[in-house]
């Protein structure tokens, strides 16, 4: 229930002893920890009208609006607050919180990184600025961060794991592989660990290698749905459908929604001639997930081959269409450079 204000009370707050700023913002902090923050509002709105660079109130006002998730109010008054203070790193990352929940990612980070400039060790900012770089295509600034998390605190895996995500969006995929190496080697008995290294070794094709460390991660977490995955898919590239399916089909069970599993293993009952259970699971996959063009495609050759050419010129006709019309699931995401750094604010 909000909380109604009492006129009477807040006319003796603001009245007669003629209250400085500081007075008044600590009445509102302990009006807010009381949740009185109708009061509490008032009573550092006026702080700040007598004071207007007073910085407790300007950033205390812009936290509670923070907490009651009025960003737009809250940015205002955090922008105000960072002008006065310049080397206060909370409210520079305050700040980032807040423009980020506006959807004003670019001027997140740009306030994150004055917070990283006060305190350059700080590695949830780390973490937090890789991350929202990569979801902006930045991915270049993504990497160089999270190689600096992890080379100020190399014992943590998820800075391991963190680092070669970013290498492999940035394309820089000998970086990525030997951090998944320096992984394999410091965890030895991690899935994830393993796992990333056989997928590196993978893609440099070194197969066998790769299958090595799959086979690590399968048997570290039973329940790790990319493992089985990509070792059921490297069976089928070898030619070896049969045993494929077996690893395909735990993906699945593992994961229900694994698209790209059921795929392969749709892929895999094909190259054995099963053509009914085939299309059993690719339709199955269209209705899991209707905008996949590839099991529309895989259908249009099951039906070639079994001579039914309506079908399978109809279900050509579903693949180009979707390709059309979602061409992101096809194309690879394309990175971008970060815009000039503006003036801090």
């Amino acid at each position: 229930m909000r909380f109604v204000v009492c006129s009477a009370v807040l006319s003796s707050l603001l009245a007669g002893a003629q209250q400085d700023a500081a007075a008044l913002s600590d009445q509102a902090q302990s009006m807010a920890r009381e949740k009185r923050f109708d009061e509490a509002e008032q009573l550092w709105r006026e702080a700040i009208r007598q004071s207007p660079n007073y910085f407790p109130a300007l950033f205390n006002l812009g936290y509670a609006y923070f907490t009651q998730q009025k960003f737009a109010s809250a940015e205002a008054l955090l922008r105000q607050a960072a002008q006065v203070a310049r080397d206060d790193f909370n409210t520079r990352y305050l700040l980032g919180l807040t423009l980020a929940k506006l959807g004003k990612s670019e001027d997140a980070l740009i306030a994150w990184r004055d917070a990283l400039r006060i305190q350059p060790q700080n590695l949830r900012l780390m973490q937090i600025m890789s991350v929202e770089y990569s979801k902006g295509r930045y991915f270049g600034e993504a990497a160089a961060l999270a190689r600096r998390a992890l080379d100020t605190k190399g014992d943590d895996p998820n800075l391991f794991f963190l680092t070669i995500k970013a290498y492999q969006d940035a394309g820089n995929n000998a970086s990525a592989a030997e951090v998944a190496q320096r992984a394999v080697r410091q965890f030895p008995e991690s899935a994830r660990a393993n796992f990333e290294y056989g997928f590196q070794l993978q893609n440099q094709g070194k197969i066998p290698g790769a299958l090595d460390h799959l086979k690590r991660a399968m048997k570290a977490d039973p329940s790790y749905e990319e493992p089985f995955f990509f070792y059921g898919s490297l069976l089928l590239d070898q030619g070896n459908g049969e045993e494929a399916i077996t690893y395909l089909r735990t993906a699945i069970k593992n994961r229900k929604d694994y698209v790209p599993a059921r795929v392969a293993l749709a892929r895999a009952l094909m190259s054995l001639q099963k053509w009914n259970d085939a299309i059993a699971e690719l339709n199955a996959t269209i209705e899991m997930d209707p905008k996949q063009p590839q099991p529309h495609l895989l259908l249009s050759q099951i039906y070639f081959r079994l001579g039914d050419e309506a079908k399978a010129k109809i279900e050509q006709r579903n693949s180009l269409r979707l390709r059309r019309e979602t061409p992101a699931l096809l194309e690879g995401v394309q990175p971008r450079p970060f815009p000039a750094t503006k003036p801090a604010q």
